[in-house]
């Protein structure tokens, strides 16, 4: 399994134990996604936006809340930093 697939599982298990995570925890996993995704998008050539509706903005203000985020909240925070991973994932397959 890369080390990807493993941080993407990662994501997907801690939105599935919220109740589980310290807002350190969520914060670490968010800012972990903010990187992981820029270094994606550098790799694929996908220019990310600085308008208020790009993924990495999103993430970072949830970053910043975590303390204030309901489960509900965080379990979608995660679940989308996945999804974005994921499919970037296989875009990054896909050059190869």
């Amino acid at each position: 399994m890369s080390l990807t697939t493993a941080f993407i599982a990662e994501l997907i298990r801690a939105a599935n134990e919220t109740d589980k995570l310290s807002p350190y925890e969520i914060s670490r996993l968010l800012d972990r996604s903010i990187d992981t995704i820029r270094d994606m998008r550098r790799q694929t050539g996908i220019a990310g936006s600085h308008r208020s509706r790009d993924v990495v903005i999103d993430l970072q203000v949830a970053s910043a809340r975590a303390r204030g985020l309901s489960a509900a909240e965080i379990r979608d925070v995660l679940l989308d930093a996945a999804d974005i991973i994921r499919t970037l994932k296989i875009v990054l397959d896909g050059k190869e």
